[in-house]
């Protein structure tokens, strides 16, 4: 009986021995699967990160050349809008400079009618009296 013991303790050694194979087995394939899954994110997250910057240029292009297209709408039309303000300026000022004119042909002629003489029935009696003075200079210089 003590060889059937024996034979059963190196039976379950043995078995143990196959357990503890497999298990150092089993986890050097894991820690070999892990190895290579993180050598494979590495090439392949670089290849990745190529392409999102790539993608993130041809966005960022887009992006530009919308943003340039949408600014140079905005600017035509505040050049539409200057146009159209320095036109109904130039009108105003105008129509501004006709009412003026209006208000002091009025003023002159309601002036008139008091008998205040206008600005050039002062100029043209001015220029009468400059004749004269001139004329009584010469009349008392050939006395």
């Amino acid at each position: 009986m003590s060889k059937v013991a024996v034979k059963k303790n190196v039976e379950k050694i043995a078995s143990q021995s196959t357990v503890l194979t497999d298990i150092k087995h089993y986890g050097r394939q894991i820690w070999l699967a892990g190895l290579g899954a993180y050598a494979k994110a590495g090439q392949e997250g670089a290849d990745y990160l190529k392409e999102l910057v790539k993608a993130g240029e041809s966005v960022e292009k887009q992006g530009k050349k919308l943003v340039t297209e949408q600014v140079e709408a905005a600017n035509s039309q505040i050049d539409e809008v200057k146009g159209n303000v320095i036109s109904v300026k130039d009108k105003l000022e105008s129509r501004f400079d006709k009412i003026e004119k209006a208000f002091d042909d009025r003023v002159a002629i309601a002036l008139n009618r008091v008998g205040i003489p206008s600005r050039q029935d002062v100029e043209a009696l001015s220029a009468k009296l400059d004749v004269l003075n001139e004329l009584l200079a010469s009349v008392t210089k050939t006395k």
